[in-house]
């Protein structure tokens, strides 16, 4: 005899938010080191990034440059983030990832 999983159940009921594939470009100015910011973006806010690219300079301990990240994320997920970048001082753009399917 096979029992339900209650929780397997609670999975099932959750409404699941869309979420959007996203190429996020950050502007690196030295307020915050590349590696805290890779950092943060995965452990305080828990999304997954891939470094699309990187062009960052370390001067005196602190990082310049500019890196683009591909994050699938909901629009709670990258408004909390975009208001972390903002209250940081980090300049930021996100452009819409589409990608064609063919079935």
């Amino acid at each position: 005899m096979i029992t339900p999983n209650p929780t397997v159940q609670v999975l099932h009921n959750r409404i699941s938010l869309a979420k959007k594939e996203l190429i996020l470009e950050i502007e690196l100015n030295g307020k915050m080191k590349f590696e805290h910011l890779m950092n943060t973006i995965y452990n305080q806010f828990g999304i997954y990034h891939k470094v699309l690219s990187a062009n960052v300079e370390y001067v005196n301990g602190r990082s310049f440059g500019s890196v683009q990240l591909y994050i699938n994320v909901t629009s709670e997920e990258y408004q909390e983030l975009e208001f972390f970048l903002n209250k940081n001082k980090l300049l930021n753009t996100t452009v819409e990832y589409l990608c064609r399917k063919y079935f």
